[in-house]
């Protein structure tokens, strides 16, 4: 099969589409909108994400395209470029749904709206002064004669950047349409829609990592020309990467992680049976105390498996065994599985393997507040320099050996998978999945003893999207 390619007539849909704002939507927007699906609301679920997803996959096409110090010319990123431009395609030229008069009226029916959702306090931090779009505030209509992305177009003032206004696009919920009169066409054209969306997931499975190799290709090309310092400024003598690169990367994947987000809880609506305490992938009662315990039980066997041990270092957990509250595990999970592989590995190496017996604990205190839930991991690993903080946040910062084949002999297309650590993704990324939901992540370390991290997370669930 031919490698795929972006036409010119494809190039200029994406840049129609990267002219709209993104639609951000909260944890707890979803949670209503998926707790009862009838055919009504996933037929609606379908519509907004075969409107949301390719504005949101033409900003990342038409970003990767233009990205600073020579970066977009790397194959790796090529790759990923096209992957996503293939995904926006498929879905801009997925056939719409022909709906029955009756059942559109009813579904055009003033809507039973959600709860407005809150800022993200974590907008400011991941993406810096960037002003949001109109979209982050449900700041929609046709007040200034504005149009969908497949209608007539406008734009704003010519002050600031040419948006146009898109139709409305909120997260709302339908009236009730009985299964019994939804038609059959309705139906197919969401097993179709879900089995399209699995096939992207699929197809984006090795982003992360692909991503990676394209920053190591720069690397090896450019990198020279940016050597990693500490805060002092002391070279470390290994290539540096650009902060305009990093605040990419932040971008990039957290758009990522929004996109897999409203994926896959789409598919899991449409493919999963009911279960008393799950919307989709939202489990509206996750129990901390059994999400945590599972991920130092995987942690610590990574760990004995890597260093050859018998029994890893002890980890010791304080947390009320019935906690709950509305999350996403997986991503709970994922945090804390690899906060914990760096504890877990700190300790080995400050204290070697040859008495398991004197490994100092690891501590893992789970505490409940008003508005968060906080997680402290601490260890006796010896600590960070302080002039090195900053670099730990950085993407592709690790002590690690990468073997001759880059990043793919580590991990190759998951996105929770053990390998991970070893070519410096874990901790920036983890951050990520923290800020997602309005949460976050901070450390801080005293060197010669140990480090404290804190996971914050929002149990208040209202936090919309941070959006790039």
């Amino acid at each position: 099969m031919a490698p795929f390619r972006i036409s010119p007539q494809l190039w200029d849909k994406i840049h129609h589409f990267a002219a709209f704002p993104m639609t951000g939507v909260s944890l707890q927007q979803m949670v209503l909108f998926g707790q009862n699906p009838t055919p009504g609301t996933l037929l609606k679920g379908s519509q907004f994400l075969s409107e949301e997803l390719p504005i949101r996959l033409a900003h990342r096409v038409k970003e990767l395209d233009t990205l600073p110090h020579n970066l977009s010319e790397m194959p790796s990123i090529n790759v990923v470029k096209n992957w996503y431009a293939q995904s926006f395609e498929e879905l801009v030229n997925f056939p719409p749904p022909s709906i029955p008069r009756e059942i559109a009226q009813v579904l055009n029916d003033p809507p039973s709206k959600l709860p407005e959702a809150t800022p993200n306090l974590s907008q400011r931090k991941i993406f810096g002064n960037i002003t949001s779009s109109p979209g982050q505030n449900g700041q929609y209509g046709n007040s200034n004669g504005g149009s969908s992305a497949n209608g007539q177009t406008s734009t704003l003032g010519s002050s600031g950047p040419k948006m146009r206004i898109p139709m409305e696009r909120r997260y709302y919920t339908v009236p009730n349409i009985p299964a019994s009169s939804f038609p059959p066409q309705l139906r197919e054209y969401n097993a179709r829609f879900t089995k399209t969306l699995e096939n992207i997931k699929r197809r984006h499975d090795p982003t992360v990592t692909t991503v990676a190799q394209g920053v190591l290709e720069w690397k090896k090309a450019y990198g020279q020309k940016y050597m990693a310092t500490t805060k002092n400024g002391n070279s470390l003598n290994v290539p540096g990467t650009p902060k305009e690169i990093q605040e990419w990367l932040d971008r990039f994947y957290m758009s990522r992680i929004g996109i897999r987000f409203l994926i896959g809880q789409h598919v899991a609506l449409n493919t999963l049976q009911a279960h008393a305490d799950y919307v989709g992938i939202i489990c509206v009662k996750s129990n901390v105390h059994d999400i945590v315990t599972e991920a130092i039980e995987n942690a610590r066997f990574v760990c004995e498996e890597h260093y050859g041990m018998f029994r890893g270092p002890p980890v010791q957990l304080i947390c009320p065994n019935d906690l709950v509250f509305q999350y996403v595990p997986g991503h709970l999970s994922h945090i804390v599985f690899e906060l914990l592989k760096n504890s877990l590995r700190a300790v080995v190496e400050r204290y070697g393997t040859n008495d398991e017996s004197r490994l100092p604990p690891i501590k893992v205190i789970v505490v409940e507040g008003k508005e968060d839930i906080t997680i402290k991991i601490s260890d006796e690993g010896g600590g960070i320099p302080r002039s090195a903080i900053p670099l730990i946040w950085t993407y592709m910062y690790t002590t690690m050996e990468l073997g001759a084949a880059g990043v793919e002999e580590n991990l190759r297309d998951s996105d929770f998978k053990a390998p991970m650590a070893g070519f410096g993704y874990g901790l920036p990324l983890s951050r990520l999945y923290a800020r997602y939901f309005g949460g976050d992540l901070k450390l801080i370390s005293m060197e010669g003893y140990g480090t404290d991290v804190y996971i914050h997370l929002n149990r208040l669930s209202s936090s919309m999207e941070p959006l790039p």
